[in-house]
């Protein structure tokens, strides 16, 4: 679903709007095509970043994401903001009878993911959607489980998509989502700020070719509520039994929830 028919049916008030890119104030209506420029930039070397950016530690925090949705037989996973393929193909390897929908706005990390579900031989049990978060083109109760890993806060508005995920989750469906904290502990967050001003955007330009994109990702991490605050936004949406735990000193956090 592409973002162009949401921009017609906004509203004035809705099109006047803003939000933030990063550290930019923009309208509410160019975002998501600003994160679209962002995505199709680094899509061919988005995993490899991810490994460079993070020593690999990603990987733990993913499978720790995996565990925490306890996969059970005939599972349908609706992984969001996924293109890559990176949770979705996970949770095939844990559940062998499951089915994963993997939904990205952006078309080029999907092309990835398709590409890598093929060679992998995920391909049968893999579907690709381009499909916006806060619209998701899905019908009400249709999901056992949604995640979405490092994506939510590229979403326009956070609570849309909050509220579109307790809509297709069926009852007694799993909500979790896996994201950076803008905060570390207090002893780390020095270095933790230079590293993510400094080094990211400086790897982004040495191995990506592209300094400006993770200029952006390092600065919509601070720009992402505190886990607790995020705690309390899934609560509104409408999830019960909400929770959340931190990891590696708080740099990234798993949030739990539950559609009743």
């Amino acid at each position: 679903m592409s973002s162009a028919k949401h921009d017609i049916n906004q509203t004035p008030d809705q099109k006047s709007a803003t939000t933030h890119f990063g550290f930019q104030t923009v309208k509410e209506s160019e975002k998501a095509s600003m994160v679209k420029g962002v995505f199709d930039s680094v899509a061919g070397q988005y995993d490899l970043m991810n490994d460079v950016m993070t020593v690999g530690i990603h990987r733990s925090w993913k499978n720790s994401l995996i565990d925490s949705l306890n996969p059970r037989p005939d599972m349908k996973l609706l992984d969001m903001a996924g293109g890559t393929g990176d949770i979705g193909f996970r949770f095939l390897d844990a559940c062998p009878d499951g089915h994963v929908t993997i939904c990205d706005i952006n078309a080029e990390m999907l092309r990835v993911g398709q590409r890598r579900a093929i060679q992998a031989g995920y391909d049968a049990r893999a579907d690709f959607i381009c499909g916006d978060a806060m619209h998701l083109p899905f019908p009400d109760k249709s999901m056992d489980a949604y995640t979405i890993a490092f994506g939510i806060r590229n979403v326009t508005r956070i609570d849309e998509a909050l509220t579109e995920a307790y809509r297709v989750l069926k009852p007694g469906g799993k909500f979790l989502c896996l994201e950076f904290s803008p905060t570390v502990v207090p002893i780390l967050q020095k270095g933790y700020d230079a590293y993510s001003y400094n080094v990211m955007p400086k790897m982004g330009e040495l191995i990506a070719n592209d300094r400006d994109s993770y200029q952006y990702l390092a600065e919509s991490i601070r720009r992402f509520p505190t886990p607790a605050k995020f705690e309390t936004m899934i609560k509104t949406a409408g999830f019960s039994r909400v929770s959340h735990r931190t990891m590696t000193a708080g740099f990234v956090a798993i949030h739990n929830g539950t559609r009743i």
